[in-house]
């Protein structure tokens, strides 16, 4: 390990002592509010256990849902583990609710990569939004990367069924939404057009602020369980949450009509959704600790960063603009030599199923693929952007990004301080 690389980022995190005590102390809040639903739902070691077959009449799969619903703020609420991922519940979402005839209206620019083919923007002839009718427009966000208020303002005089809201950045360079910017869009919208549907793509938000989207007006929210809600440890699994009517149509479409959210079993994993719900606060704010020591490591050394280190944040993606594809590969192949799983691999650029770019991916999760664990992705195009995300505990965070400086240093990329 580089001396240099160790002390600099160790005296960063002395410098944050503030920030990291103030996310420190907000687990609190989040975990009592995680508490409460446990017991308003008189949860039991007998909810633990699952049935075979349809799952009919499943109690301990009705009590998560009940949790779920409760800390979520949200009048219904399910978490499957037959949602494979973030994006399959935001597709069972979009294809429970909307109709041939009706309109999406994405107010966050262009969707993340792997909803493109499920809107049908790339691919054509697999069962797209637009191959079922459903149209699409989308509104630009501004230069500065926030909401066009004023046009969507003016959107809304036409009648608009489903508002899409993408809370993290994606693989775009821009502010992710705060719950008060989506209470605000939420206003706007039911103001207007009170029928018009308020939907949240909530994946890398759930519990970096003390709200959730349906409880400032949003209709109807998706996110996976092997993002913050899973609490690095749900091996599988989605959550789809807000007005009970809605959340019926988007498990119409998962299982089939009639039988909606009423079967499918939970593989005897209910322990493990709600052990790792129950983790989740404190894994969120190690996480956003790391991210924090992360943007002021690179901001240090000249790189541009996004969010600013000791801002507020509203997810977890730490953004960092590397601008070189060779400094972009040492980073990633440092943080999977740090990794527990996988070690030994060398990340290199590949195509992913779902997203039009080659992509290099970093991270030896315990959870295949889990952003809860430490990781790192990139498009390999130009900016050369780094989306760093989770991190179960800032150790983990500090130790690849001490590794990655060294490694950077050695190859001549950075300098780093002597006497730091």
């Amino acid at each position: 390990m580089n001396n240099a690389a160790k002390n600099f980022v160790d005296n960063i995190e002395k410098k944050l002592y503030l920030s990291i005590q103030e996310k420190t102390d907000s687990v609190t809040f989040k975990l009592e509010k995680v508490l409460k639903a446990f017991s308003e739902a008189h949860l039991g070691v007998q909810h633990f256990s699952s049935l075979t077959g349809y799952g009919h009449g499943d109690l301990g799969r009705d009590t998560i849902d009940k949790i779920f619903a409760n800390v979520l703020e949200a009048e219904k609420a399910v978490a499957r583990l037959q949602l494979v991922s973030g994006t399959h519940a935001i597709a069972s979402s979009l294809f429970g609710v909307l109709r041939p005839g009706d309109e999406l209206l994405s107010i966050t620019g262009r969707p993340y990569e792997s909803l493109e083919e499920v809107i049908g923007l790339r691919g054509n002839g697999q069962g797209s939004l637009i191959d079922f009718g459903i149209s699409y427009e989308e509104i630009s966000l501004q230069n500065d990367g926030t909401i066009d208020f004023s046009a969507l303002e003016k959107a809304l005089i036409i009648p608009r069924k489903l508002i899409f809201i993408q809370r993290s950045c994606g693989y775009t360079w821009r502010p992710s939404l705060s719950i008060e910017v989506i209470k605000k869009i939420c206003y706007l919208c039911h103001k207007i057009q009170p029928e018009c549907i308020c939907f949240v793509d909530n994946c890398y938000g759930e519990f970096v602020e003390n709200k959730e989207p349906t409880s400032v007006g949003a209709d109807l929210i998706a996110g996976s369980l092997i993002k913050n809600l899973g609490g690095t440890i749900s091996p599988t699994g989605g959550y789809i949450a807000g007005r009970a009517s809605l959340v019926d149509k988007a498990c119409c479409r998962l299982t089939a009509p009639g039988i909606g959210s009423e079967a499918g079993i939970t593989f005897n994993l209910n322990r493990t959704i709600l052990q790792g719900l129950f983790l989740a606060p404190q894994m969120v704010a190690e996480a956003l600790i790391g991210a924090d020591i992360i943007a002021t490591a690179f901001r240090d050394l000249g790189f541009k960063v996004l969010p600013s280190a000791g801002s507020s944040r509203a997810d977890l993606i730490q953004v960092v603009r590397i601008g070189d594809p060779e400094i972009l590969q040492i980073i990633c192949r440092s943080f999977q030599q740090k990794s527990p799983i996988g070690s030994f691999l060398d990340p290199i650029p590949a195509p992913m199923p779902g997203y039009e770019n080659t992509l290099v991916m970093a991270g030896g999760t315990f959870i295949d693929g889990s952003t809860s664990e430490f990781s790192a992705d990139a498009p390999m195009k130009p900016p050369f952007d780094l989306f760093i995300q989770g991190g179960s505990h800032r150790a983990h965070v500090k130790i690849a990004l001490i590794h990655a400086l060294s490694n950077l240093f050695q190859a001549g990329f950075i300098k780093l301080p002597q006497n730091s």
